[in-house]
This record gives C-alpha cells, sequence and structure tokens, in this order.
C-alpha cells in the first residue's frame, strides 16, 4: 500500500509538513504503507509553467502521478485569506479531474488563530467531495496554541484510524444486526384511533 501526503507548507521548517508527519506516522502505526510526501513548495514553478503551457514539467509529473497512485491521501494546508492556500488549490487543479475519484483523503490544515478552524469544512471537504474523493469524517486543523495542547493527538489518532481502515477495506460502522426488534411497531391509523374519544 501506498500514503502519499501531500503538504502546502512554505516554510522550512513548516507546522504544516509536521503536522503532515504526524498523520503519516499515526497511520502507518496502523498500516504497512509506504509513505511518500509530496512538497508543493518545491513544485511552484512547474504549477505555475502548467497552467501557461498546459504540460507538467518532470517533479510536477512524478507527483501527480504518485497521487493518482496512491492508496491514500493525507492534504495540509495552511490557512491564507480564510481559505486553502493558491498553491495547494492550483497543484489539484492540474490534477485530472477523475484521478482522484473513490481514493480514501484525510484533510487537515494549520493556522494561528482557532477561528479559521471551519476552514476544513467551507473550503477542503467541498473541494475533495467534487472531485468525488472519499474523506474522511475528521479532519485536523491545528492552530499555534494546539501544539503541546490537549486535544490534537486525540483528533489525529481518530482522523487517522479512519484513514487506515479506508486504506485496508475495514468497515468503522457498526456490524448488521439480525435480532428483531425490542419493540412492536404500532401502526399510526391505531394509534390515532385509540385518541377517539368513544361514543
Amino acid at each position: 500500500m501506498k500514503l502519499v501526503v501531500v503538504s502546502a507548507g512554505l516554510s522550512v521548517p513548516s507546522s504544516t509538513r509536521l503536522l503532515a508527519d504526524r498523520l503519516a506516522g499515526a497511520v502507518t502505526g496502523r498500516t504497512s504503507a509506504e509513505v511518500q510526501v509530496v512538497e508543493l513548495r518545491d513544485l511552484a514553478v512547474e504549477i505555475a509553467h502548467n497552467f501557461t503551457n498546459g504540460f507538467p514539467g518532470r517533479k510536477l509529473a512524478a507527483a501527480l502521478d504518485a497521487v493518482t497512485a496512491a492508496d491514500g491521501l493525507i492534504v495540509v494546508t495552511p490557512v491564507f485569506s480564510a481559505s486553502y492556500s493558491g498553491l495547494f488549490k492550483s497543484f489539484f487543479d492540474v490534477i485530472d479531474p477523475d484521478a482522484l475519484a473513490g481514493k480514501p483523503v484525510l484533510i487537515a490544515a494549520t493556522g494561528g488563530s482557532a477561528r479559521h478552524s471551519l476552514v476544513l469544512e467551507h473550503a477542503l471537504r467541498p473541494l475533495f467531495s467534487y472531485l468525488r474523493a472519499v474523506v474522511v469524517p475528521t479532519g485536523v486543523y491545528a492552530a499555534s496554541e494546539d501544539w503541546g495542547a490537549e486535544g490534537l493527538p486525540e483528533r489525529v489518532e481518530r482522523a487517522a484510524g479512519e484513514l487506515a481502515a479506508l486504506m485496508t477495506g475495514l468497515s468503522t460502522a457498526r456490524p448488521a444486526t439480525t435480532a428483531k426488534d425490542e419493540f412492536d411497531v404500532v401502526p399510526f391509523a391505531e394509534q390515532l384511533a385509540a385518541l377517539r374519544p368513544a361514543g
């Protein structure tokens, strides 16, 4: 199995890459997946050229192939202007629109304030739903104050477990029960008749 991590962090070191590495470590702790990291910072020029000439450069083509062939994706972006970064969006704009259909994806983001945590739901989840990926229920947002605080490790572990289950084909849903219902169902008409006054 192959897990590909797409990190849109711009600085070195980057909190975005740090979060990506923590998520990847939590997934590989549950699977035997081989991890490949795609640093979008290193592909910025080739992504721009792809928009103007229609052809990916060598590094960008390799990154696109890796994402397309992955059994699961972790995507992490910093928050810029209340949404994902332009570099992050541009990378997914040059991917074939059908390449992510049915692919398990864990979405994550970093930002300076907890006020931007809804970026997961109003920007990232709709983007990958549009691309017909299977987005795990738990997204992970890390504000500056979250590092070393309670809550972040638990969210990382929960999201990683969900992605690992999708990658290995395990269902996290409750098994169907074959037991009879404990309650008798009374038809609505009978319930109404019981309310009518006698006479």
